[in-house]
């Protein structure tokens, strides 16, 4: 099966950085500094291994089988029924997560920007917006990536110059205090949740214009994540301490702090352009991926011919999926973690040891 779009090694790389770290930044240092308190800058380091994972496991199963989707090899490694079975699991996750991603978008925007206008008007703008970019095609996406991405951290640098004069490397210490144990529950959420959504690449690797390359872009997207997420969670332990896990927004903080420091005034209006291009790529991924899955699950020729039905479908489920930011925190912290791993890393690892098994049992035709 022969995809027309392409993407470049580059673009893909950017849509990975983006899809991962884009809307994490805010969030990332207090979901892990309640476990891991100040120590949670070492967290980040095992976080990454279910990220290698991905890599692996996803760029093997696209080598044995090239310009396949997950959705479509799974159906030849686990058979048709259970392949089908897999791909309807995997189209509910992608409804849920882009559900789940539109509402914290809106909720974020309420908090900080438009307090008084109703929910369903945030969720409706981004929806729009996405499901426009899909109808536009995955090149479409990759470029705007390419784009937008490199603008938010134009933006990002600044900011993180400035913590460096608000920082306090006090607030590191005493360094594993309480020993390894909450280093690793610090992790735990990143690696379960986060680090290992780079499985996309199931989804993704069937459009790379160059796919011997893969392996290589997805692992610098990694480190480049790696880098990044570290660099956030340590100026943030810098800067606020152990306040960092007992807040929703920690790196809002630190922006809202450092403006307060210093003589720059609103300089969240910069934390608002990074979620608000974050969840543009993210969603508008997870729009595509869901898209194709339903496409090559029910025998859709043209994927485009579903994009509005879905973006209405997400539209609805983002009002019916949660009550409130509670929830939403509630949900992040202690059910996605394991969810997410099971969905994003052992899974796929079946996949791959179900076909190696069966490669093994089965004589190659000579």
């Amino acid at each position: 099966m022969q995809h027309t779009e392409k993407i470049t090694g580059n673009q893909l790389g950017i849509l990975l950085f983006s899809f991962i770290a884009s809307t994490i930044v805010l969030t990332i240092p207090g979901l892990m500094a309640m476990f891991a308190k100040q120590d949670a800058w070492i967290s980040v380091i095992p976080s990454t291994t279910t990220g290698l994972l991905s890599i692996w496991v996803m760029t093997k199963l696209a080598n044995r089988y090239p310009g396949l989707t997950i959705i479509a090899y799974s159906q030849k490694i686990l058979g048709k029924w259970l392949g089908t079975c897999l791909g309807l699991y995997y189209i509910y996750f992608w409804f849920m997560s882009i559900s789940i991603m539109t509402i914290q978008h809106t909720f974020f925007i309420k908090t900080l920007l438009l307090p008084r206008s109703p929910s369903i008007i945030g969720s409706l703008t981004l929806l729009i917006l996405c499901g426009l970019a899909v109808y536009m095609g995955i090149e479409v996406i990759g470029r705007c990536s390419e784009f937008l991405t490199p603008l938010k951290l134009v933006f990002l640098i600044p900011l993180l110059i400035l913590t460096i004069g608000a920082a306090d490397h006090e607030q590191l210490k005493p360094v594993l205090a309480d020993g390894f144990l909450p280093v690793l529950q610090g992790a735990i959420l990143p690696a379960g949740a986060f680090m290992n959504q780079l499985f996309i690449l199931g989804w993704l690797l069937p459009y790379l214009n160059q796919p011997q390359k893969a392996f290589k872009i997805s692992l610098y997207a990694l480190i480049c994540i790696f880098v990044f997420i570290f660099i956030i969670v340590l100026s943030t332990i810098l800067v606020l301490g152990s306040l960092t896990g007992q807040l929703n927004y920690s790196y809002l903080s630190v922006m809202q702090y450092i403006g307060i420091e210093g003589s720059f005034e609103r300089l969240e209006a910069i934390a608002v352009m990074v979620w608000v291009i974050g969840s543009f790529v993210k969603v508008s991924v997870s729009l595509f991926i869901l898209s194709i899955s339903i496409s090559q699950i029910f025998g859709i020729r043209n994927y485009r011919d579903l994009v509005a039905p879905i973006t209405l479908l997400c539209l609805i489920g983002s009002v019916w999926v949660f009550e409130n930011g509670a929830e939403l925190q509630t949900y992040l912290t202690l059910i996605y973690p394991s969810g997410g791993f099971v969905t994003q890393s052992l899974i796929p690892l079946l996949l791959l040891l179900i076909d190696t098994i069966k490669r093994k049992a089965m004589p190659s035709p000579h």
